[in-house]
Order: C-alpha cells, then sequence, then structure tokens
C-alpha cells in the first residue's frame, strides 16, 4: 500500500491553516508587545505542540475505528440483528485501512529521522 505524500501534505497544510485563524486571534488579545530582559519568557513553539495534538487525536481516531470494529464483530458473532454481515466486515476494512495508513505514516518518520542523523554535522 502506498501513501500519496503530496496529498497528505496538503491535508496537513489545510488542518494547519484552519488553526492558524485561532492562534492569530490569540495573538491579537496578548497585544504586540514584546518582553525584554532578564525576566522576559523564552518563545514557545506553538507548531510543535499542534503537530503533537495532531498527530495524538489521528492516533486515537485509528484506535476508535478499530475499537469500532471489534464490536461489531462481537455483536454480529453474538447474533445482534441490528448489526449486519455488510457492516461488520465494512467496519473491518476501514480499520485495516486506517492501520496500514498510520503505519505508512510512521515509516515516513522513521525514514525521516534515519535522514536526518546521517546528515553531516
Amino acid at each position: 500500500m502506498d501513501i500519496n505524500t503530496n496529498s497528505l501534505y496538503a491535508q496537513m497544510q489545510n488542518m494547519s491553516l484552519g488553526n492558524s485563524s485561532l492562534q492569530g486571534a490569540s495573538f491579537e488579545k496578548m497585544g504586540n508587545s514584546l518582553a525584554i530582559g532578564d525576566n522576559a519568557a523564552p518563545a514557545v513553539n506553538k507548531s510543535a505542540s499542534n503537530f503533537g495534538d495532531m498527530l495524538k487525536d489521528a492516533v486515537n481516531t485509528v484506535n476508535d475505528i478499530q475499537k469500532d470494529a471489534g464490536a461489531k464483530k462481537v455483536a454480529f458473532e453474538m447474533g445482534d440483528r441490528s448489526v449486519t454481515l455488510a457492516d461488520t466486515m465494512i467496519a473491518s476494512s476501514k480499520a485495516g485501512l486506517a492501520f496500514d495508513a498510520t503505519v505508512q505514516v510512521r515509516n515516513k518518520f522513521v525514514e525521516a529521522y534515519k535522514e536526518i542523523m546521517n546528515m553531516p554535522v
């Protein structure tokens, strides 16, 4: 399974743009003054925490999809008439695809990390 990295990157940028309007509003509330001197607080990189939150949300979403698929499998096996075989198979396929995509993203992160670690200093 191959993931189109350009599409993934475009989706991440769109999500980032959606969050940037919220960040701009909070910056305007704080004002444009900068603290100078010994008591100045260090600048915090908001994008790192936003990326971490986005990654955590994505993993949690995959987990929720897998839990839902598991619950549908159990319900179907127990004879629940409200859950059909088609619903169960679709949920299972969605969970499999979501997990495969997550593994591909992890592999890209590991590959990027290795490439950065091999760069000369």
